[in-house]
């Protein structure tokens, strides 16, 4: 029972869609710029690099903020994972957009930090390495973001988390991938939109 108020408590929080109240701040929605999609690098890539930090420390603190609150009153790691794939629920599905929203990196990456400090600090910075080398291939966000997201459940799969854990973060990362679809179709076709260029 448990498990479902956590999802509960991280989908409200996760409903808080940082992207679209900056943009509305600005007198802009952004869902109908650049990508459409409700995250940081469109809000970056629309509203200017302010407005992008903005919405991504947004964005990583409600990751934070849901597995903390559940993590304490529920006392576990198990609780604060539920949260987390709950605030990856509200943020890519918000009931008040018609279920449209962004893709959730972000918002791991708050839960990443808590994996740090709650469970293993090896599998954040593997993950967290892995992001890294996928962003500065190409300077492609979205193969930093898959990269990332994919890096979680291998690695505590690998450091021998708590077998739940592993196959929550294992679901947040197919879901992930799964909003990334259309990334992964541009940079197999090599027109995927880069933050930087190495040349």
């Amino acid at each position: 029972m448990f498990r479902i108020v956590c999802v509960l408590i991280g989908y409200a929080i996760g409903c808080f869609q940082s992207a679209y109240f900056v943009g509305m701040i600005m007198r802009v929605d952004i869902r109908n710029y650049g990508s459409g999609n409700l995250g940081s690098t469109n809000a970056l890539r629309v509203l200017g690099k302010k407005a992008g930090a903005a919405t991504f420390i947004c964005d990583v603190a409600k990751g934070i903020i849901a597995f903390a609150l559940c993590y304490h009153f529920f006392g576990g790691v198990t609780a604060g994972i539920y949260a987390s794939l709950g605030v990856m629920l509200g943020h890519d599905f918000p009931f008040y957009l018609k279920f449209k929203g962004g893709k959730g990196i972000a918002s791991s990456i708050g839960m990443d930090l808590c994996i740090m400090i709650f469970i293993n600090p090896v599998i954040t910075i593997v993950s967290f390495i892995c992001g890294l080398i996928g962003l500065l291939i190409k300077g492609y966000v979205s193969m930093g973001s898959i990269a990332l997201i994919a890096a979680v459940p291998i690695m505590c799969f690998v450091t021998s988390a708590p077998r739940e854990v592993s196959f929550v973060t294992l679901f947040m990362a197919v879901l992930a991938i799964y909003k990334h679809k259309a990334n992964i179709s541009r940079i197999i076709n090599g027109n995927e939109n880069a933050v930087f260029s190495r040349k």
